[in-house]
């Protein structure tokens, strides 16, 4: 396929980068198959240990010249990497779409957010603030200022291939920091299409070796990331259980963690909602990206007044869903991730089933031709009781629980009794709802969206979530502080030594 050629990525042997410098080591291999059509796309070589340590060595190097770089310089080599990605965003796409299985127009997408995150970043590396703060001593001036961390580590997930990483590499980059990638052993290709990229960037305007290094394998490979006190921060996406590992690793030796972990994202439909807004947003969170995402619709809370209509309009919207190749742009899902998805799949299925569930929308794995790869499966949406223990569980994969609620109130009880927080939604034209469910007695997660969906998050906003989702923040607003340490500093210009509290300390004549 040509988008593989133009990327560097077909038959590339490659795996560990400092840089424009690829580790050759030949330790195991990473085999990368597309759930599209089961097909071999390439390999990498998996990090050695040896070339672990080397490369912390080049990243440690690299940041000692990095950092004394002004930041609107390093804003600029930013700048023309997202001119870059602009110039490549169809072939990465179509990587991204090949290699993990989303649909084009989201491949397309999340490059676009990459190149909106370097947009984002470019103006930020500008307006990295301080505060100037009033001192009670006098002649004395106060103000606090930002220095960079270091090494970040990036763990993404598959879901996300690129994008996630670009949230927190570019960010870290004008922060001063240098960073270290470890993506996910199922789209290994898509990150080293992106390596290339960057690597050609930052030859062309010199910045040092180490800045951006990337290694692949498996987890025990990402636990080297998570245990190493040299690596400032690590910045993590993926399940709870993975998240509570790394959180646990990184604090028993005093480190920072960024997490973004699991959602269980629900969407109130009203009685007094509109429903050519609800139905389409429903049906794109739940199964965009075969339900892969984080900010997945997983739970719709729908009013009982008007529960048969909305999903009689599900069922229609369900009938019109074209299942198929993610690189034809015909078709608006594509498959699960690999065959261990599909199984995680049918048990939820099994599960509601025990729970007495009751099938809206049958679901199912898709055979022939078409589907040979064997992970292409049946959008499905059963009904459930609000207290059912599947429908509290996250399963990546497009199954759709659908349950009703009386009051305001009631409803917004059901979407917080799980235990995530990412994203929530409430679909109303009630001015009184939409304040109830934003405020301090509405929705307890990190994203709470009135009229639209709970996927589709911009880059301006911090993206992330409460309780099990983590409590990490990426992406806009003022998340580049995690990337930073804060150092508080005090200026006497006068020619006395006041002490702070009014405290009194005569050395007599000495």
């Amino acid at each position: 396929m040509e988008f593989l050629k133009t990327l560097q990525v077909q038959e590339q042997n490659m795996g560990t980068s400092s840089g424009a410098h690829w580790f050759n080591t030949e330790t195991s291999i990473l085999s990368s198959f597309s759930p599209t059509d089961n097909r071999l796309i390439g390999k990498v070589y998996t990090t050695s240990e040896a070339d672990y340590h080397a490369l912390i060595k080049t990243a440690q190097e690299g940041f000692k010249v990095w950092r004394s770089w002004p930041a609107p310089k390093r804003g600029e080599v930013v700048r023309h990497l997202g001119e870059k990605l602009r110039i490549l965003k169809k072939p990465l796409g179509q990587l991204v779409s090949y290699e993990m299985g989303k649909s084009l127009a989201e491949g397309m997408g999340e490059v676009q957010e990459m190149i909106d995150i370097c947009d984002f970043a470019v103006g930020l590396s500008r307006q990295l603030y301080g505060l100037t703060i009033q001192s009670e001593r006098q002649d004395h001036r106060m103000y606090e200022h930002w220095q960079p961390l270091g090494i970040v580590g990036i763990i993404s997930a598959f879901n996300f291939p690129v994008a996630v990483w670009s949230w927190n590499a570019a960010i870290a980059w004008i922060c001063g920091d240098v960073c270290i990638w470890k993506p996910s052993e199922k789209t290994p290709l898509c990150a080293v299409a992106v390596q290339h990229i960057v690597a050609e960037i930052f030859k062309e305007h010199g910045v040092p070796e180490g800045v951006s290094c990337t290694i692949q394998g498996n987890r025990e490979i990402g636990s080297w990331l998570v245990k190493d006190e040299k690596v400032a921060l690590i910045s993590a996406t993926g399940s709870t259980a993975m998240g509570k590992i790394v959180g646990k690793l990184v604090s028993e030796r005093l480190g920072r963690s960024l997490l973004e972990l699991g959602g269980n994202n629900a969407i109130i439909i009203s009685q007094h909602a509109d429903l050519n807004l609800a139905i389409p947003a429903a049906v794109f969170g739940a199964v965009g990206t075969a339900g892969q995402r984080c900010t997945t619709t997983r739970r719709l809370i729908i009013h009982s007044s008007i529960f048969d209509i909305v999903t009689s309009k599900l069922q229609k919207a369900y009938s019109q869903l074209k299942i198929g190749d993610p690189l034809d742009a015909q078709y608006h899902v594509g498959p699960l991730i690999d065959k261990a998805a599909v199984d995680t799949y049918l048990k939820a299925i099994e599960a509601s089933k025990k729970e007495g569930g009751v099938f809206i929308v049958e679901g199912g794995v898709l055979s022939g031709n078409q589907y040979e790869s064997g992970c292409y499966v049946k959008p499905c949406i059963i009904k459930v009781h609000s207290d059912s223990t599947i429908a509290k569980h996250e399963t990546f994969a497009p199954i759709l629980y659908v349950m009703t609620y009386e009051t305001i109130e009631e409803a917004i009880d059901i979407q917080n009794n799980v235990p995530q927080g990412l994203s929530s939604a409430i679909i109303t034209n009630h001015l009184k709802e939409s304040e109830i469910f934003l405020s301090y007695k509405g929705s307890d997660c990190g994203i709470a969206n009135v009229n639209i969906g709970t996927s589709g998050a911009e880059i301006g906003g911090a993206f992330g979530g409460e309780k099990e989702t983590g409590g990490g923040r990426e992406s806009g607003s003022d998340a580049w502080k995690n990337y930073m340490r804060r150092q508080t500093t005090t200026i006497n210009w006068g020619n006395n030594l006041p002490l702070s509290q009014g405290i009194k300390f005569d050395l007599g004549n000495a």
